[in-house]
């Protein structure tokens, strides 16, 4: 999804330094020899050979193909070849951002059955938000052009759960737990029991966060201008399939 491009001609205009820098941190250098490459092109300039999905609906159309192979063990690991490992030394092209619960039994490149270079994976307990976390999904978007960010919540979330029973309870979580506990309970489905309680709550955390997300001005242009989705799904352990919430 290429922006428009301008009427005339004008000479290029300088990146700001802070751009520049940023994109040097977080995409690195290839390295020669004993040194660093200097002045190596960020990654959303270098060529790619492999095609990517470039709009949102391809995108979503990539995982969910990737998802079906995971559930069906016919999975492809694509993506893990010399030549793809070569290719992806002079920089990145992911065409999706997906963020995570920090759950072992949901590793997103796994249950999308995706490879090198192909996804962003943003992961905290619960999908909880502060600002690493949504500097990092910002970056996805951002610097690297991509055109869509799922939020992936799980069945049987561990931090959800704790959320609901502190909650219930009335006593603290140990340390930072409880900050996780905190930015969880606007979820919680109050007119459930047990539970259906925190599997509601679950797919009310999806949606919250998936909401905030889509809310960020920088990433509200992009929606409204067609070149982002943002889309709340869940995990399924029991049969490990991925749907849309809603």
């Amino acid at each position: 999804m290429n922006t428009d491009s301008p009427a005339a001609s004008p000479q290029p205009v300088q990146q700001p330094a802070r751009r520049l820098l940023l994109r040097s941190a977080l995409t690195g250098a290839a390295a020669v020899g004993t040194g660093l490459a200097v002045g190596a092109a960020p990654a959303s300039a270098t060529p790619r050979k492999r095609r990517r999905p470039e709009t949102p609906e391809e995108a979503l159309r990539e995982l969910a193909a990737g998802n079906a192979r995971w559930r069906t063990f016919r999975e492809k690991h694509p993506d893990e070849t010399r030549a793809v490992r070569e290719e992806l030394v002079a920089g990145q092209h992911p065409f999706a951002v997906v963020l995570s619960c920090i759950d072992s039994r949901v590793p997103p490149e796994l249950v999308f059955d995706q490879g090198l270079g192909d996804l962003i994976t943003v992961r905290s307990a619960g999908e909880v938000l502060d600002e690493a976390v949504l500097g990092s999904v910002a970056y996805g978007v951002l610097e690297l052009e991509i055109p869509l960010v799922l939020v992936l919540g799980h069945q049987s979330c561990g931090a959800v759960r704790a959320a609901v029973e502190s909650e219930e309870s009335g006593e603290p979580l140990p340390a930072h737990i409880q900050y996780l506990a905190d930015q969880i309970a606007p979820a919680i489905d109050h007119g459930k029991q047990g539970e259906a309680r925190i599997d509601a709550t679950i797919d009310a955390n999806i949606r919250r966060v998936r909401e905030h997300l889509a809310a960020e001005p920088d990433l509200a242009a992009r929606v409204s201008a067609g070149r982002l989705a943002v889309v709340g799904a869940r995990y399924e352990l029991t049969n490990q399939l991925v749907h849309r919430v809603d």
